[in-house]
């Protein structure tokens, strides 16, 4: 469920706001639904991975990657496949440690 929360509010919402709205969504998701730290940052980090390559492979695919192809060789980086993984685990690693706090937070103010 919070995988699923996070990939869809994410993936929408990566089309009008900033890029680091995803963050605060993915802490909201994780402080809401209450699951453990690990498996939070984990569920964060794999639903904002999967939304960042698909937002990015179909803003990349219908200039037939040309601009991700020059940023490639700006980031000397040998293609623009890798380019679209680099990016997906950078957004991955805010959305995985959103989620680890939201989960946190919850555990440190609202305990059992």
């Amino acid at each position: 469920m919070l995988f699923l929360i996070i990939l869809i509010l994410t993936f929408i919402c990566s089309y009008f706001w900033p890029w680091w709205v995803m963050a605060i969504i993915a802490f909201i998701a994780a402080f809401i639904c209450n699951k453990k730290p690990g498996l939070s940052f984990f569920m964060g980090f794999a639903a904002v991975f999967v939304a960042w390559a698909i937002v990015a492979l179909l803003k990349s695919l219908p200039n037939d990657n040309v601009l991700a192809e020059r940023v490639a060789k700006l980031m000397q980086l040998p293609n623009w496949p890798l380019l679209l993984l680099v990016t997906a685990f950078i957004g991955g690693l805010v959305g995985g440690v959103a989620a680890l706090s939201g989960a946190l937070v919850k555990k440190a103010f609202f305990k059992k």
